[in-house]
């Protein structure tokens, strides 16, 4: 038995079109979220100590809600300290000391994509070796300001973040002091 070369071959079979449903796309998006949560309470279980590692966790953003803007993206709510990167919405969740902040992606200073260094416990800029403390702080390099910001609340149980509005501290100094929800 031969398998197509791509799904979009396998003409109108059962399957594809079950995994193109809107319901798959909820499904997938609870398995994504449950996956998440659960991962999460694992780290909180740990010893102070150990969740002081900051764990890196890829993650996407959960279903928009009836009367959610076209920027706005839900998340749920890091029940430990870590980083969760969304590549998709380039958009980086860090939950420090029960603050948990939502960044851009890019780096201030050439929007390279900013890596989590786990044994330092910093984010980095590959591209010119920018270093910045988890709540987004400047420490040394080329770059010139504090990690970009993004607006975030609280909606219950999940965070909402407005992935349009970058708030530069350099700009917006008592904003970018403010966009964080508490953990």
């Amino acid at each position: 038995m031969s398998t197509p070369e791509s799904a979009d071959d396998c003409g109108e079979c059962t399957l594809h079109g079950a995994m193109n449903s809107p319901a798959a796309v909820e499904r997938r998006d609870f398995l994504r979220a449950a996956g998440v949560a659960l991962a999460s309470l694992g780290f909180a279980s740990l010893r102070p100590s150990a969740a002081l590692a900051m764990p890196v966790i890829g993650g996407g953003a959960l279903a928009a809600r009836p009367g959610d803007s076209t920027s706005e993206k839900r998340y749920a709510v890091p029940t430990a300290d870590g980083v969760t990167i969304d590549k998709d919405n380039s958009v980086i969740l860090a939950r420090v000391s029960n603050k948990v902040f939502a960044f851009s992606l890019s780096c201030p200073h050439q929007n390279t994509a900013l890596r989590w260094d786990n044994d330092d416990h910093v984010f980095m800029c590959p591209k010119h070796k920018s270093h910045y403390k988890p709540d987004g702080s400047f420490i040394d390099g080329r770059a010139t300001r504090d990690m970009d910001r993004l607006p975030i609340r609280r909606d219950g149980a999940q965070l909402v973040v407005d992935v349009d509005e970058i708030i530069q501290q350099d700009e917006k100094q008592k904003e970018w002091t403010a966009a964080f929800v508490a953990a």
